[in-house]
Order: structure tokens, then sequence, then C-alpha cells
């Protein structure tokens, strides 16, 4: 047996090799079941929906899920994990409406509601099958055998449930309301998916101030004498002037009399407007003048049109007043139209924009409706009579304006709404108003104003605000408790608990539950004829009880659930029956009088069937009641999606559990940012910058774009996606840790270590050794502890740190003599031990975020040995950090030479002196005596790594290196402004002392202009004058001088080092084994005898040569040029 070798590193061929061990070992399914009878640690699985294909965004978010699943089974719990599909709502319905070349209005004429249901049944998995393999090929395991369906009866039945105890409750009412209405998708709207991101878009909209003319003998006295007055009004809806039924006012505001010319028919007008909004609405053309001999217009010049300022008043004194109906072809409300038309008050008026006068149409807005209706007497909205004498707003619900309106009837209110079959209009409705406006003298002004509007969320369409008949949860109700609740959560961000959704929770309104579609879960609920009677179905046996007594009424001839058999939970038994739209609108129920009861035609908002999943998944409570009951299931230890779900799924879960458990639904959770492109865009095809997951997975394996992404951006940040960055990560961390583990078996399987020996004791280990495992323990510690904390992107990059900082580029760079030279006893045995430890804890603490890799990483390194006997990393336990074994003060003396040779290798870089050229000295100054020691006892240590032959330790005392301080500006310009200048002056004298002081983090204190102030070490940086013939380096409290001066025998050493690393490069490019001995000849060269000569057994002794020629001419063999050296060389294996 040996360690398992590699030729090349292939992350995309080792995941699909781990899979197929996966399938079949049956990993995910035993990484449950190994830890039955354990802690269990709760999931709750976001449902996508199918009938779209997932994004490179799906990785990101289904890494964050799965990384604390997988940690939470190292960590001993039982992690089940249950996938779901969210199969109802608009995006289907759409899909589906545009498949079949139909709209909403088709349903249930062309097409039978049946026949589009089962339609919408079909589309709504239609990609599973990609998002499995997605899932799978990604490394997300979660069960998606055995998925919950939001469309199955059981789910629907669930629902039904919570829908019943919270009517039971009081908290579910009717109301006709003006609320959110998307035209394009054919439904009401709740405030939580009007306020999704991307909702609200800045879009430019004609604009009207419209006039409207007081009826004079409504006036005030003190204005009766006018020839006629106008209300000034301004609108950035003005298609919803034609159902203006009021003018409001705030009774507090102070308002004037504005004498002036229209400045499109340039009549003369009295218009009333609040007195500080004048000098904003005469702007422009217009200018001030002082009195009435003044105001007049010449309508041939070009002169600015003046404008006087005469009576003033507060809004009380002209509520009641009323005015012409604006739109001449408006037909009346249907019911007291004699109160329309009038001036009334409002709190909400103020003064920030338009004219202080509110043009008000009740039937369009919520604000306005609610002060229409609280006016005494209540002013009506434009309601009328259709043609089956039901009352309706002068639009209808696609958002045509009726035939009632003459010339706009049946014209779109929004351009948007026209499809690219209709011949679209090049005025809009807003555009044909105004113009008539204009020349009726009704229009004061009319511009383009750029403000925010909503628009559907799913259709990206305009909204409008709509009069409709809705079921409404009352969240008002249950504020305090839900924001109560969720003080309880750990929010990942915190802000985002604390502000976008705590926010949201203080100031939730009312849900509308109510939707006017057909593919969805129906609200179970049933009404008598007048409204008096209602009854909400909580489960199927209550509505086959119900139906019974209908059936004896006569009012149904039949059960259309008959073969359904009462407390039958088999699947098989549920499959028999649909309760979906089609079928339970034909069910008709009876009331305690004896009355017919039917449905309320709509059906629930897709966002409760997601946020009832905690109780749904399981059939709650008809199945599995202990799940909820005893919290074995509920609620959740853990959720993440977008932090978009904080106006949606995030929103519905904590709604649901606060109002029927009393309880919050999920633990913690962390909310994720976006996943832009490189320059910080929203992805999409339309821009050509959407990123397949597919293809990125394929070329750089899952665990790479993993680890990009986890490593790069906290989760809850947007990322800027770059498929280079990828390619990083494949290549600094995962190439890096590939290196090791080749390095580690190359030498290994030399020496047929497999572990078999007794593990050293720690004392017994060389320092180095030592080092590294009290490096790992920290790190283990560390790692730990942000995982527990969901902070991912910390971990990653501890992990990449260690690994390419500390065990590359340190451990085995300085360790790899003791694995190539010498014999097998307790330094080499010593060295493999410690570096199989190092890569296989990394291999468990790195397995959450690269699943694939550290498997296979996990699996061959315990292939050659007994030191662990799990068939998978994922099965295996979270390292336990030793803490007995980190040795923090020995930790801080390596990085200490960490720092040391970091500075005086950036030295040699600076000189471009090669690192392969030995130096003779380098200096280092030291604070005190424990210091010195502790550079005494790593000098062997930095000598070989800095390469220099010695090390002189000079105490900071001495003068030889003269110091200074100054002013770290970063943290002192803010900190003194422009005592700046004076305090850099007395910083750059500190003398010794003070320099002492700062090196050993105490704080100075200085005076400037009379005033103390303290400086930390943070405000001060200490560097280090330049010697004659030496370079002097500076960091963190450190100083190194590098003597950098040349002699003879220090070139040709240098000159041997590179002829050995040509050599040793020569070996591995014509396959030798690095245990191979050699004969070596080398071309005569004056420079490379002398070098040879001087230094002959270091060089055979380093390539393993037994013999040795220089020879004057090398007709075949390497060429080689470094300096000033210009030669051949020629290696063949001894025999």
């Amino acid at each position: 047996m040996a360690f398992k070798e590699y030729k090349g590193l292939d992350l995309s061929k080792i995941a699909k090799e781990i899979l197929k061990d996966w399938d079949s070992n049956q990993s995910f399914e035993k990484s449950i079941s190994l830890r039955d009878g354990a802690p269990k640690y709760i999931f709750y699985e976001g449902p996508p929906s199918a009938n779209g294909m997932p994004g490179i965004h799906h990785v990101m978010a289904r890494s964050i899920k799965d990384i604390f699943c997988r940690y939470k089974t190292l960590k001993g719990f039982q992690v089940n994990r249950k996938a779901g599909w969210d199969t109802h709502g608009l995006p289907i319905e759409l899909s589906v409406e545009k498949e079949l070349g139909i709209t909403k209005e088709d349903i249930g004429k062309s097409i039978t509601i049946a026949e589009y249901n089962n339609a919408c049944k079909k589309a709504v998995m239609r990609y599973t099958d990609v998002w499995n393999d997605l899932t799978k090929k990604m490394g997300y395991w979660v069960d998606m055998e055995n998925p919950y369906i939001t469309y199955k009866p059981k789910y629907i039945e669930s629902v039904w449930w919570l829908l019943k105890d919270l009517f039971d409750k009081g908290l579910i009412y009717k109301g006709y309301t003006i609320q959110p209405y998307s035209p394009k998708a054919g439904t009401g709207l709740s405030s939580h998916e009007l306020n999704q991101p991307g909702t609200y878009q800045d879009v430019t909209d004609t604009t009207v101030t419209a006039q409207f003319k007081a009826i004079k003998n409504t006036l005030p006295d003190a204005i009766k004498h006018y020839d006629s007055v106008c209300f000034l009004a301004w609108t950035t809806t003005p298609w919803t002037l034609p159902s203006n039924t009021a003018l409001t006012v705030g009774p507090k505001i102070k308002y004037v009399i504005v004498s002036s010319f229209n400045q499109y028919t340039h009549k003369s007008i009295h218009v009333i407007l609040a007195k500080d909004l004048v000098s904003k609405v005469f702007s422009g053309s217009f200018i001030e003048v002082d009195n009435e001999e003044m105001l007049k217009l010449d309508s041939n010049s070009k002169s600015k049109i003046p404008y006087l300022i005469e009576n003033s008043f507060f809004g009380s004194e002209l509520i009641g007043i009323k005015y012409e109906q604006l739109w001449d072809d408006a037909p009346l409300p249907y019911k007291n139209a004699e109160n329309a038309f009038r001036v009334i008050g409002g709190d909400f008026v103020t003064t920030e924009d338009g004219t202080g006068i509110v043009q008000t149409a009740p039937t369009f807005g919520a604000d306005d409706a609610k002060v229409a209706k609280e006016a005494i007497p209540e002013v009506p909205p434009m309601l009328i009579y259709d043609e089956n004498q039901q009352l309706v707003p002068l639009v209808d619900l696609q958002g045509k304006f009726r035939h009632e309106l003459g010339e706009l009837g049946g014209k779109y209110v929004k351009n948007e709404y026209y499809t690219n079959a209709d011949e679209i209009p090049k005025r809009s409705v807003d555009v044909e108003i105004a113009i008539r406006l204009k020349e009726e003298n009704k229009a004061f002004k009319v511009e383009k104003y750029l403000h925010s509007y909503p628009n559907c969320w799913r259709t990206d369409k305009p909204i409008l605000y709509y009069p409709l008949d809705s079921w409404f949860i009352k969240v008002t109700e249950k504020r305090d408790l839900l924001t109560k609740l969720n003080e309880s959560i750990n929010w990942k961000p915190k802000s985002t608990g604390g502000g976008r959704f705590g926010n949201w929770l203080s100031n939730a309104n009312d849900w509308n539950l109510s939707r006017s579609r057909f593919w969805g879960i129906p609200l179970p609920i049933w009404r008598s004829e007048d409204s008096k009677e209602t009854v909400v179905i909580g489960s199927v046996e209550e509505l086959k009880t119900e139906i019974s007594k209908s059936i004896d009424l006569g009012f149904m001839k039949t059960d259309p659930f008959d073969s359904f058999q009462i407390n039958n939970m088999e699947e098989s038994n549920y499959d028999k029956i649909d309760l979906h739209k089609n079928i339970v609108d034909e069910i008709i129920l009876s009331s305690k009088n004896g009355q017919k009861m039917y449905r309320e035609p709509d059906l629930i908002d897709v966002w409760f069937d997601s946020g009832s999943m905690p109780y749904a998944q399981w059939h709650y409570p008809f199945e599995n009641k202990k799940m909820i009951d005893d919290n074995i299931a509920f609620p959740a230890d853990y959720i993440a999606e977008g932090v978009d779900q904080t106006r949606g799924w995030f929103y519905t879960l904590h709604a649901i559990s606060s109002m029927v458990f009393n309880s919050i639904s999920y633990k913690n959770v962390i909310s994720n940012g976006l996943v832009l492109d490189k320059n910080g865009q929203k992805m999409s095809k339309r821009l050509g910058n959407a990123v397949d997951p597919f293809k990125t997975i394929e070329e750089f394996g899952p665990d790479a774009t993993r680890w990009y992404m986890i490593s790069n951006a906290n989760p809850w940040d947007n990322l800027k996606f770059d498929i280079e960055g990828i390619e990083e990560s494949k290549r600094k961390f995962f190439g890096t840790l590939y290196n090791v583990y080749s390095f580690f078996t190359l030498y290994a399987n030399i020496d047929n270590f497999n572990f078999s020996e007794k593990e050293l004791e720690n004392n017994e280990k060389p320092e180095l050794d030592r080092w590294i495992i009290s490096e790992l323990n920290s790190l283990i510690h560390e790692v730990d502890d942000h995982y527990s904390k969901y902070e991912p992107t910390k971990a990653a990059r501890s992990i990449s740190k260690f690994v390419q900082l500390y065990l590359s580029n340190w451990y085995v760079r300085l360790s790899r003599r003791r694995f190539w030279k010498g014999s097998y006893e307790k330094n080499k045995i010593s060295a493999y031990q410690t570096l199989f430890t190092c890569l296989i804890e990394i291999a468990k603490i790195s397995s959450p975020i690269a699943p694939f890799f550290m498997d296979r990483l996990y699996c061959d390194l315990i292939s050659n040995t007994n030191f662990d006997s799990f068939q998978s990393v994922h099965h295996s336990k979270f390292p336990v950090s030793k803490r007995k074994l980190i040795d923090f003060e020995l930790q801080k003396k390596i990085r200490k030479a960490q720092i040391i040779c970091s500075l005086a290798l950036s030295l040699r870089k600076k000189e471009k002196i090669k690192v392969r050229q030995p130096l003779s000295k380098i200096m280092i100054p030291y604070s005190n005596t424990n210091e010195k020691l502790e550079i005494e006892e790593i000098s062997d240590l930095i000598k070989s790594e800095v390469n220099v032959k010695e090390i002189e330790l000079i105490s900071n005392a001495s003068g030889i290196l003269v110091k200074k301080a100054k002013p770290n500006f970063k943290t002192l310009g803010p900190k003194l402004g422009k005592a700046l200048v004076l305090a850099t002056n007395k910083i750059q004298n500190f003398n010794s002392s003070d320099i002492q002081k700062i090196e050993n983090g105490e704080s100075i204190t200085i005076e400037v202009n009379s005033e103390k102030i303290v400086l930390d070490s943070a405000d001060l940086e200490i560097i280090s004058e330049d010697i004659e013939g030496w370079l002097v380096a500076s960091e963190n409290n450190i100083t190194v001088a590098l003597d950098i001066q040349l002699n003879e025998t220090l070139i040709n050493e240098g000159i041997c080092r590179e002829l050995i690393n040509r050599i040793q490069n020569l070996r591995k490019e014509t396959g030798m084994l690095v245990t191979d001995k050699i004969n070596l000849k080398i071309q005569s060269n004056n420079l490379i005898e002398k070098a040879i000569f001087e230094n002959r057994n270091y060089l055979l002794n380093e390539t393993l040569a037994e013999n040795l020629e220089i020879i004057d001419v090398l007709n075949e063999g390497l060429e080689v040029k470094f300096d000033d050296i210009n030669t051949k060389l020629s290696i063949t294996k001894t025999n």
C-alpha cells in the first residue's frame, strides 16, 4: 500500500469521481443515519420555483446553506434537510399564458380553468432535473428524493388549517380597500410584494398642475369679487383626473390667491395655492409684480408673465368650497354626487412639493379614500354602475378606461400595458389629458417629472392603486409581538434584523391575502349569498362533512372526494383528490340557516404557501404532530436566502409562526447579498453578463467556485463575481494544498511511512513541528468559532492563510531537507506525522466549504493508514483544538522570525540580490534581554531562510541604528486637524527613550498650543536610517539591517547554488526519482571552476552526484545562463 499520487490537479475530475463515490456509498444518507440519537440541528430549505433555470447566484445561496449543515454534522448533530418546490403563483401562470398564447381574460372562456391548471402543473416542475443536477454537481446535500411540494393536497390541507386557526383567532377579515394591483398579472398584491427589491423604479412621467374652477356662490365673501377663482392641484398621475371628486387642503396651512395669466391660453386667472409654494410654482417664465397696474401681459412679447400675490387665508377657511367637475366627459358618482367636487381638509397635506392642494381621487389612492371617507359629509368615490349593475371605477381590471369616458374609452392608462401585438399610441393618455386641459384653460403647468414608481415584482409593469374586495390578515394587531420575537433572532448581518427587517415589522400593514388568479391554493372560505354567514374549512375531513350536509339539502348531487378515506394518511389516498380552484369552486356548502354558501373565488398569496413550509412539509397537524408541538423540527436552527426575502419568505415565516404559534420560526438567519458581475452590475441575459453555473463548475470544479465565492466576500455583502477570481482560488489555495500533499506522498511513499509508529509526544518533536502543531490547534479553535458564529468568510480566509503562509511557505519549505535527507528515524518520523496531521485536520475543517477536494484528500490520507475509520470526511468529527499543544510564545517567536525574514527578503528584492546569493551579515536590534534570547533561538532559522552567514544582535541603545518616529497621518490627521503640523515637529524630535516606549506599545503625551495630546503607538511609525553599505527596513517595531557587500567567497557560493538549482530542475525534467544518484558533467568556465573548487562537496551532496567532470567543450547538454555565467551541464543516472 502507498499514498495515492497524482500527475496534476484537476478539481472538476475529482468532483466527478467523488460524486460517484457518494452515490455508490450513499454518503449523504449515512451522514444522517450515523447521527441517529444525536441532537438535531434543524434547517429549512427555502423553496425555489422549478419553472425557471438556476443561475450562478443559486450556487452561492446553496453553498451558504450547505456549509453550516455539513459543519453541524461534523460537530455531532443530526441534520435532516428536506428540499422543497414552490409550485404556485404568478411566475408559473405568466409563463403558461405566454406558452399558450392567452391572457388572464381567456381563462374560463377559450380554455377551462381545469385545463389551464393542468398546464400549470406540468410546467411547474419543468426544470426539476436541471435543478437537481446543479444541486448534485455543486455538492449541496439536501433530500431531493422526498421534497415538499406546495401543490400537493397534504401541503394545501396544512395551509388551510393555518388559515382557519388565524380566522378563529379573529385575525382574518374581508375589506373593500384601495390596494396595489397589477393589471398585467390581473391580481392585487400585498405590501411586502410591493417592497421586493427592484419594484420601485425611477420613471419620467407627464405631470399636470390643473386649474379647478370654484363655484362662485360657495366662495368666502372676501374673494367673491374675482371674476373666477381656480384651485391649483398638482398630480403625477393625470389619468386619475377624470375620477377626481375632491381637493384636499391642510387646515393649518396658509394659502394665498394669486392673480396672473395662463401661460398656454394667456387668459387672466386668479388661483389659490399654498403661500410657501408660490415661488416654486410661479418659477421659470413668471415674474412677481408689486401692484395691479403692473399686472399686464403683452401676448406678442417674450417677456415674463407677471403675477401678483393678493389675499391670504388658512386652509380651514377654504373647506366646503365647491368646484366644477374637471373632466367634462366624466360621469357623476353613482350616489351622493352632490357631496362630490368640494374642498376638504386633511392633516397629511404638506408644502414640500406640488401646490399644497392635493388632487383627490378616492378610487385610486388609499390616502385619498381615507380622507374622503372621513369628510363630513363623506365624499363619494368615482364609482358607476356597469352593464351588470355592478359598481366599478372608470378604469377596468385590465388597466383600460371604460367606454363611459368617450374618447379616452378603451385606452390603457399606462402605455406599458400594451403588448407587442397592439398598436401602441404615440401619445399616452396622460399626454392626451394634458393637451386637452391646456386647450380648455384648465392646465396651469404641464411638465415632465422624474419620480419613483412601483412595478409588479413579476411582470415588471407599473401597478395601479385600485379598489378591491380582499381578505386580509390583521398583522397590525400583532405588530408588537412580531417585533418582540424578532429581537431573539440572530441575524447575519445584525443590521438587517434590527434595521431593514425590524423597521418593516414595526410599520407592517395588514396582509392582503387575496389573489385573483387560478393556479394556487384556494381560500378555504365559503360565504352565504347575503354575506352574513362565513365558514372557513381547515381540513379535508371538515370539507367532506360540510359536503355531506349540502348533499342532504340538495345543493350538491355528489361528493367530488367520495373515494377519499378519512384518517387514511397514505399518499395514494391523498392522490385521489385535488384541492385547486377548478374543483373546490364547484363545491356548494350550506349555512346554518339552510342557505347556499359559495367559495370566495380568490386564491391566497403564494408567499403564504412558502411561509407555511415548517408545518405543511410535515402535514401538520394531521401527521407528525410532535415534530412541531415538541419542537423536534421547529423552530429552525438556521435558514438562509437572499436579502430580498426580508419582504418575502423571511417575513411570511415569521408572521405565520408568530400569529399561529406565538413563536419564532428560525433562530439564525443569513440574508445573502447579490451576486453581481465584476463591474458591480446586476447579471442578466439581456446585458450578456450572466454566468452559466454548469460551465463554471465544469471548468473550475465546484470546490474552487464555492471557495472563491465564500472567501471573497461575506455572504451578506454583494459579491462582484469574476471568473479570474476562481482561477486564483484554484491556484493559490487548492494548488498550494495539492503541492503540499504531493510533497508529502512523494517522500512518504519512498520511506514507506503509513503512520504505523506510535505518535510521538509533542515534547519529543523538534521546535518547528511543535510550532506548526500549535498554529494548527489555534486555527482549529479559530475556524470552529467562525463557523459557530455563521462567519464562513472568516473561516475560509483563516484556513487559506494557514495553508499558504504557515504550512507551505514556512513549515514545508524549512522542513524539506528532513524529508529527503537522512535515515528513517525520530526526526523524519516526526516530520511525517506532523505534516500528515496538518493535512487531515485541514481536510476536516475545510470540508464544509470544499466538500469534494477535502473528501478526496481525507480518503487518500486514511487509505494507507489506520488513522481513522470513516468512509468520508463528512462522516468524521470536527477536530477539537488541543489547548495544551498551543504555545503562544513559540508562535510569537516564529512569527517574529517570519517578519525578520520577510523584511530581509524585501531588501534583497529591492536591490535585486537573488536569495541564492549568500550575504555576510544581518544586524537585528533588540530592546531587552528576553527579546535577545528569543532572536538567538531562531537565529539558525533566519540565517537559513535569508541566506546570510552571520547574525549580529545589537542593543537599541547602542546608537548603531538610528531610529526616528514619524506620524501615522491616517490616524493623526482626523485626530489633530490643523495641529498636526506642530505635532509633527515634536514627534520628529523624539529621543531613543520615547521611541522605546512606542515600540513597547506605550502611549506618549505631547503638548501642542498649551493642550496635552495623548499619542497611542498606532498613531506613530518607527523608521530606521540606512547605514553605508547596509540596507535597513522596519515593520511592527522590528528592524533589520542587511549587509549587502559581496566578496569573492560569497559570490562563488552563489554561483554554486545557482548551478544546484539548474541541476535539480534537470533531474525533475528527465523524470529521475529524488533518490537517484547521478553523474554530472559541466562545461568549463573560469568563474565556474573556481566556484566549484571552493564548494565541491556541497554541490555533490545537494545534487546526489557521485561523479563530477568539468569538460572544456560539452556538445550535448542543457545550456545554462545566469549573471556573467554561460555554460552547459549534463546528467546521467548512475548504474
